[in-house]
């Protein structure tokens, strides 16, 4: 579909169709799957910028955050024929965590970087119109494999009332924008995944992109990353094709940010994922027209025990992709709308809340760090009156535990709030998550939560 792409849902009617038709083909599956969920800055990572000290990483984390925000704003708004001249950096620098998946047969392997707000799966295909640079993998050319087949133009997601893709010179064809004039085109195929944790592990007839013409996306100078894995609402993503199997769950643990050196964590699907070892709680799925993130039912916020009492339909999602609260991994720090919405600026009345508790201890109040973030104090060593942060949710609160509420520069002898301000949308970043298991289950259409020990969670 021209000018579609990953984060709009192009007819809820598609999301209720049966995900059968996709007749995913699953060999020893077993019920679930796993795949390494690896950062950037990961020694894992074949993106790792060498050994950063923690400022140096909170410092490239607000920026990843700031250019995902960006991507957001563009695509909330109706304009995407400005090329802006950080364009490319933006488009490389919004996306976090990455897998290593298997692809055709024989089989290539290949980095996604993960989207929870993206649909289609795709990667580089030879032979390309415009492709980007990859130079540490094979850009992938379907001709040399055995699995690949092209999406039939009579298959329904290019057939019909509303189709997600459009038949063009009898090829089922895609074209994702990213917003700002950046775009990926190609045609919808079938393939063989693997999933290097269990090489045994396959599924055959996986819809994915094909993708040979890439205009102004550039996802890493070292030539590494080939395309997104999307794991969103939307019917094409990989969760969707794999409901069947999976019914519709995945699941991580993220290991905190503060370690000595970032580890992967564990992405699961099905039945892989384990039962939780403390008390879960459940709060639905909301979807706003046009949107294929997680949208929460967001009613309230609350500093320590202090509810701030914002009035009903505060968080509540706007249309153009304006407003409301949803969860994304992909947004490292947790941003809070600071637009007016019933006449309350959502971001300056939290951290307001933050700075009244710290003053009302007498705490220094710093200026500028070199992190970034706009409301730190010096830390006295006896200090221990942290304030807890909860999103009062639908169906129960995901309390923040102040560990993870705050930046700690125990070096230099300050802490910081870790919130950052957001331009129309709230959003549960993955700073907010560290050490909570984390479940997208569209089965029961919820997220589940629960504290976990994610050190503990190995492939």
């Amino acid at each position: 579909m021209s000018g579609a792409h990953p984060f709009l849902v192009t007819s809820l009617f598609l999301c209720l169709i049966s995900i059968s038709t996709f007749h995913p083909t699953y060999s020893k599956l077993n019920g679930g799957f796993s795949l390494k969920l690896i950062p950037r800055d990961s020694p894992e990572s074949p993106l790792y910028p060498g050994n950063l000290t923690v400022v140096e990483r909170i410092q490239r984390m607000i920026k990843f955050t700031e250019a995902r925000a960006h991507i957001l704003d563009l695509i909330s708004s109706s304009n995407y024929s400005t090329i802006e001249p950080n364009n490319l950096s933006l488009i490389r620098d919004s996306f976090f965590y990455m897998v290593q998946v298997g692809i055709g047969t024989p089989v290539e392997f290949q980095f996604l970087l993960m989207d929870t707000g993206g649909g289609l799966i795709w990667t580089q295909c030879q032979p390309c119109i415009n492709c980007y640079r990859q130079t540490k993998t094979h850009i992938f050319v379907p001709s040399q494999s055995s699995t690949y087949r092209r999406l039939p133009c009579d298959h329904f997601l290019c057939h019909g009332d509303l189709p997600l893709y459009k038949c063009v010179n009898d090829e089922c064809v895609y074209n994702i924008g990213y917003g700002g004039g950046s775009s990926t085109r190609g045609v919808v195929s079938f393939e063989t995944f693997t999933f290097p944790l269990d090489a045994t592990r396959t599924i055959d007839n996986m819809i994915f992109g094909c993708s040979n013409d890439n205009r102004n996306i550039q996802f890493s100078i070292h030539g590494v990353i080939s395309g997104i894995m999307g794991l969103s609402l939307s019917p094409d993503s990989l969760v969707s094709q794999l409901a069947d199997q999976t019914q519709r769950r995945f699941s991580y643990c993220l290991v905190p940010f503060t370690e000595a050196q970032m580890q992967p964590s564990v992405l699961r699907f099905g039945d892989t994922i384990p039962l939780p070892s403390s008390n879960v709680y459940t709060t639905p799925f909301v979807t706003p027209g046009g949107s294929n993130y997680y949208h929460l039912n967001l009613l309230d916020i609350s500093v320590g025990m202090r509810p701030l009492m914002f009035p009903p339909g505060t968080f509540t999602a706007r249309i153009g992709f304006s407003g409301g609260f949803f969860i994304d991994s992909g947004a490292l720090i947790s941003q809070l709308d600071q637009n007016l919405v019933n006449e309350r600026n959502v971001y300056r009345e939290v951290m307001r809340a933050f700075q009244n508790h710290y003053d009302s201890f007498h705490l220094q109040r710093l200026g500028r760090v070199p992190e970034g973030f706009p409301l730190c104090y010096k830390y006295p060593p006896e200090f221990n009156q942290f304030a807890s942060l909860t999103y009062q949710l639908e169906g129960g609160n995901y309390v923040v535990d102040p560990k993870y509420v705050n930046f700690y520069n125990t070096q230099a002898g300050y802490f910081c709030v870790a919130m950052m301000p957001g331009t129309g949308k709230s959003i549960l970043g993955a700073w907010h998550q560290q050490n909570m298991r984390v479940t997208y289950n569209g089965a029961i259409n919820s997220l589940q939560f629960s504290t976990e020990t994610c050190a503990n969670d190995h492939p």
